[in-house]
C-alpha cells in the first residue's frame, strides 16, 4: 500500500471531521474498498481513524469552550446501546426501509442546513435545552442504525442537536464529535476483537488525520456560521446520495 495515498486520505478526513464534525467513512470506506480492502476491513479502519482523529478535534473545540460534555456523555452513552442492539436485530431485521428512511432524513437535514446558512439562526440562549430529554433515544437510534447498515454517527449527532438543542452550529460539532469518539470507541474495539482491524493502516491514516483535523478545527472558529452550515449541508447531501446509490445497486 502506497503510504503517501494513505497519508493524504488521512488529511483530508481530518478536514472533513474538524470543520464538519463528521466521520470518515464517507471518505475512507469507499477508498479503502476500491484500493482492495474489504467492506469489513474498510469499517474497521475507519471507525480506528474516527477515534484518532475526534481526539485532536475534541480537544480544539474543547480549548474554545465548545463542548457540552453532559450532552456528548448522554449522546455517547445512547448510541453505545444502540449500536448493540443494531448488530442483533441485524440478524432479523430487512436493512431496506430502515435505510430508505435514513436517506429521507439525511435529505431534509441538508434542507434544513442549507436554510440555515442562507437566512441564520436565532438562539435565545446558546445553553438552552429544547427538550432535551429525547437525546438519549434519538441516539440509541442513530446506534441501531450504525449496528444495522454501518452508517456513520458523527453527522447524525450534530442532526440531533439540531432539532432539540439551541446551540451555535460550533457547540454542536465539538459536542457532537465527542459522542462520535465515545461511539467509535467501541464500535473499532469490537472490530479489532473480531480480527477485521488493519492496525497499520489505521495508524498512518489516522495520524496524518490528527493534525489535520486539530488544523480545521481551528479553521472552523474563523468561519462565519453560514460557511460552516453551507459544509454541513453538502455532507448530508452526500450521506443521502450514498445511501439512495447504496439502495439502487442491492
Amino acid at each position: 500500500m502506497n503510504p503517501l495515498l494513505l497519508i493524504l486520505l488521512g488529511l483530508a478526513v481530518g478536514a472533513l471531521t474538524g470543520i464538519t464534525g463528521s466521520s470518515g467513512v464517507l471518505v475512507v470506506v469507499p477508498v479503502l474498498t476500491f484500493l482492495g480492502y474489504s467492506f469489513q476491513e474498510a469499517v474497521g479502519v475507519s471507525l480506528a481513524i474516527d477515534v484518532i482523529t475526534t481526539t485532536s478535534v475534541v480537544y480544539a473545540y474543547l480549548r474554545y469552550g465548545d463542548v457540552k460534555l453532559r450532552v456528548a456523555g448522554l449522546m455517547g452513552v445512547g448510541a453505545v446501546l444502540g449500536a448493540q442492539l443494531g448488530v442483533r436485530l441485524a440478524l432479523y431485521l430487512n436493512p431496506t426501509p430502515l435505510e430508505i428512511a435514513f436517506s429521507l432524513f439525511a435529505g431534509i437535514m441538508a434542507v434544513v442546513s442549507f436554510r440555515r446558512s442562507i437566512k441564520g439562526v436565532k438562539l435565545d440562549n446558546i445553553s438552552k435545552v429544547r427538550r432535551g430529554w429525547l437525546a438519549l433515544p434519538l441516539s440509541i437510534c442513530v446506534g441501531v442504525l450504525t449496528g444495522t447498515l454501518g452508517t456513520s454517527g458523527g453527522i447524525m449527532f450534530i442532526a440531533i442537536m439540531m432539532m432539540i438543542y439551541s446551540m451555535d452550529v460550533r457547540v454542536m460539532i465539538g459536542t457532537g464529535t465527542l459522542a462520535m469518539l465515545l461511539s467509535a470507541l467501541s464500535g473499532s474495539l469490537g472490530y479489532a476483537i473480531s480480527g477485521n482491524l488493519d492496525l497499520a493502516t489505521s495508524l498512518i491514516i489516522g495520524i496524518a488525520a490528527l493534525g489535520s483535523g486539530y488544523l480545521f478545527s481551528k479553521l472552523a472558529h474563523r468561519l462565519r456560521p453560514s460557511i460552516i452550515y453551507a459544509s454541513l449541508g453538502t455532507v448530508f447531501v452526500i450521506t443521502c446520495l450514498s445511501e439512495v446509490i447504496r439502495l439502487i445497486r442491492m
